[in-house]
């Protein structure tokens, strides 16, 4: 399904075979909505589920502007709003924890819980320029050139030879997405930082990390837990895509969590 969110056509699935409350899904940098499609089965008896390209990615459109995260979090909202739902539970995957965060802050009234995966709450100084290669890097030589180094960040080794399928599902979506969103969105994630603010936050939070991620470290979504009063922190055996590489430990951690809350 297409709607035209804030000027930019957007692609968006819901199911809803359960008709219960809304829980809404926000992808990776360089991913779509696919990523969730085994997690969006699971829980899609019991909720209506929310996924959707967030704007440069899938096949949601490029701006043909800078955009912010606060810009990202503004999407959500306004697609809430189109399908008619008030409020929701929300799960958001590196960049889409970020969003996540971002929309906390911005509604907080409209989100019954939060789970934040892979995540960080800013970007350090001393980082910022690694978003900026990256962006370079896409704008001039394409996205080809970046798979490789994204993978081994996402993946471990195990999992990519013990599932090539659901690896390459995840390499044709990152090798397919706009050069151009792709190197917005990372000029975006670097001047994103919500840390000081991250105790204003008075929702009930998992987060949850992956003990081999190189490129957000563990310690970033922890830093998130201890700064959200009452969240709950849990690690788990994979790399940056936690809840795709884990997804059955995930679910279950996911469903107890919610069921506490609904």
């Amino acid at each position: 399904m297409q709607v035209n969110i804030n000027g930019i056509d957007t692609r968006y699935v819901l199911s809803n075979e359960g008709g219960g409350p809304w829980l809404t899904f926000i992808h990776q940098l360089g991913g779509d909505l696919s990523v969730w499609d085994q997690l969006a089965g699971y829980f899609r008896d019991d909720f209506t589920v929310l996924r959707y390209d967030v704007r440069g990615h899938g096949a949601t459109g490029v701006p043909d502007k800078p955009f912010s995260v606060a810009d990202l979090s503004r999407d959500l909202a306004t697609l809430l709003d189109a399908l008619g739902a008030p409020h929701t539970h929300l799960v958001g995957m590196s960049m889409g924890g970020m969003v996540a965060q971002q929309f906390a802050l911005d509604h907080p009234s409209r989100i019954d819980t939060l789970t934040l995966a892979d995540t960080s709450a800013g970007t350090a100084p001393e980082n910022r320029a690694v978003w900026d290669q990256r962006a370079a890097t896409a704008r001039r030589e394409g996205m080809a050139s970046l798979v490789p180094a994204t993978l081994s960040r996402w993946l471990t080794p195990d999992f990519q030879a013990a599932h090539p399928e659901a690896v390459e599902q995840i390499r044709e979506v990152l090798q397919h997405t706009s050069p151009a969103g792709y190197a917005l969105a990372c000029e975006a994630l670097r001047d994103f930082n919500v840390q000081e603010r991250l105790n204003e936050i008075r929702l009930p939070t998992l987060t949850v990390a992956g003990r081999h991620d190189t490129g957000t470290p563990p310690a970033a979504t922890e830093f998130i837990a201890k700064s959200i009063e009452g969240a709950q922190y849990e690690l788990l055996d994979a790399a940056h895509l936690a809840p795709i590489e884990q997804s059955h430990r995930f679910a279950a951690l996911l469903e107890t969590f919610l069921e506490t809350r609904v």
